[in-house]
């Protein structure tokens, strides 16, 4: 009697999570282009607040895409969807590590000079330079643009989803951090259609039912 209200409940987050999470990441930006110090502060625990409720949000992201690439894709299809998405949850994972850094690290200090002897303490570590500014943070628009081409050459989403989210990448990787909102906003575009319900017959993803700045720190 509870599993189908769990279902719809479970459904009616990963549908607002298309939405919500790339709109967090917007959050953020415009948030952090309204302190100019960049931390310490209220201001700076605000804006990366946002940051890590959007990377939590991608996961559910990165599962619904995984599951609408994989029905009738055979195994070289599953195994491609699979490493997409592999790729995508670890690039979430290295973001939200770097945001609760930035989240401690802000928490810590009482003033920017302060913050940065304490990112020099986290950054000593070894490999968490790649893992979590340099590297990994690529693994996220990897995954995102794998899948979404994927899914988009099989026609269960436009060409314009991956083309807005290569767009949003590009965004990112020229402007950094001060264009994140405009590269937020792309990606928004970009999953916004796959947040409407799967019956829709007005969205690719759903013509047949099926049973988400990298090495570069907010300062």
């Amino acid at each position: 009697m509870t599993r189908r209200p769990r279902r719809s409940a479970r459904t009616a987050l990963t549908r607002a999570a298309f939405v919500t999470a790339p709109l967090l990441i917007l959050a953020y930006g415009a948030i952090r282009l309204t302190d100019p110090d960049h931390g310490p502060g209220p201001v700076w625990t605000t804006g990366h607040l946002a940051l890590t409720a959007a990377m939590l949000l991608f996961v559910p992201v990165f599962a619904r895409l995984w599951t609408l690439a994989r029905p009738d894709a055979g195994p070289a299809g599953r195994l491609s969807a699979g490493a997409a998405t592999a790729l995508g949850l670890a690039g979430t994972l290295a973001v939200t590590v770097q945001s609760c850094i930035d989240l401690y690290v802000g928490l810590r200090a009482t003033d920017r000079p302060g913050m940065e002897r304490l990112f020099e303490q986290v950054e000593s570590h070894p490999g968490v330079v790649p893992a979590v500014y340099g590297v990994g943070p690529l693994l996220f628009y990897v995954g995102l643009i794998w899948i979404l081409v994927q899914l988009s050459a099989r026609r269960r989403v436009s060409l314009w989803s991956p083309l807005a989210a290569v767009a949003g990448t590009a965004t990112a990787a020229a402007g950094g951090l001060d264009l994140m909102p405009l590269a937020a906003a792309l990606f928004c575009a970009s999953l916004a259609p796959l947040a409407r319900r799967p019956g829709d017959p007005s969205v690719r993803p759903a013509v047949r039912p099926v049973g988400l700045t990298a090495g570069r720190r907010a300062r």
